[in-house]
């Protein structure tokens, strides 16, 4: 058995930038253990499965699959990129003719619709609380040191914890930020906290486009040390910095385009599609 498989480059308008992610197609039912062996062996961020729901289902006449991701560590309940390449991959590599594509996960029913120029994306919109800095006083610092700290926030819905760094801070300081992930499932083994998102209020544009907000995202818990561009971190970054400027769209720093209703609606961008198979 063949099981054809593709390498996608989303968040991106350039080859080889953006966040990549291996989307397999499964005509029959895989073994279970086999997921997490592919997914180690392709060894990206996430590697996504679509599966038929029915029998008489097939990837270029149905509109809905079932989807699921996995890090080269674990199964995780959602991956954005991932879902967009899956997307992308249907819609421009199988040349599925449907407009709107609706996939069954862990976090329920995600769409996605062709637009002019991309896809665009329906994610769930998490909230955050407020969180007592002393009971994660020993994660922050051995991520960040001595960083100044503005607020923090945590997302039970997704186990991530926001972390708002100074106003003072410019974004080339979260950029060029050394984050240590190598000692965090040391300090945090709990199973409270599954992601860290490190966060940092935008600047006014100038002669180069505004960003309302800028972030990165670490989940070593998940075997990811940084993801580079995460559709789930901004499923909550999101719903935070909406509500901190009163603001229905926003720009963040991947690129993206945010409306917001009762979900997070992302305009997305992908290019690059490789093509691969596995013998199985």
């Amino acid at each position: 058995m063949k099981l054809p498989m593709f390498t996608v480059d989303a968040f991106t308008a350039k080859a080889f930038h953006g966040n990549p992610a291996a989307v397999c197609l499964l005509e029959n039912k895989l073994d279970e253990d086999m997921h997490q062996k592919i997914a180690r062996e392709m060894n990206l961020s996430e590697t996504a499965f679509i599966r038929k729901l029915h029998p008489t289902d097939n990837f270029t006449q149905s509109s809905c699959f079932g989807l699921r991701w996995f890090t080269p560590a674990t199964e995780v309940p959602l991956c954005g990129h991932a879902t967009l390449a899956s997307a992308a991959v249907l819609f421009y590599k199988i040349k599925n003719v449907n407009s709107t594509l609706t996939f069954v996960t862990l976090s329920g029913e995600l769409t996605a619709r062709r637009a002019q120029d991309g896809i665009i994306l329906d994610l769930p919109l998490y909230p955050t609380h407020p969180q007592d800095f002393h009971e994660v006083d020993d994660l922050i610092k051995t991520a960040i040191g001595d960083t100044l700290v503005q607020d923090i926030r945590y997302s039970p819905d997704t186990r991530k914890l926001l972390v708002r760094l100074s106003d003072t801070y410019k974004r080339s300081f979260l950029e060029n930020l050394k984050v240590n992930t190598q000692n965090l499932l040391q300090v945090e083994n709990t199973g409270k906290v599954k992601g860290l998102i490190l966060t940092l209020k935008g600047e006014p544009g100038g002669q180069s486009q505004a960003f309302d907000f800028y972030s990165r995202y670490f989940a070593p818990w998940v075997g990811v040390a940084e993801d580079p561009v995460t559709g789930s971190a901004h499923a909550v970054l999101s719903s935070y910095w909406s509500q901190q400027l009163g603001k229905k769209d926003m720009h963040g720093t991947a690129g993206f385009f945010f409306q917001f209703l009762k979900h997070l609606n992302l305009k997305l961008a992908f290019l690059l599609i490789y093509t691969i198979y596995l013998k199985m």
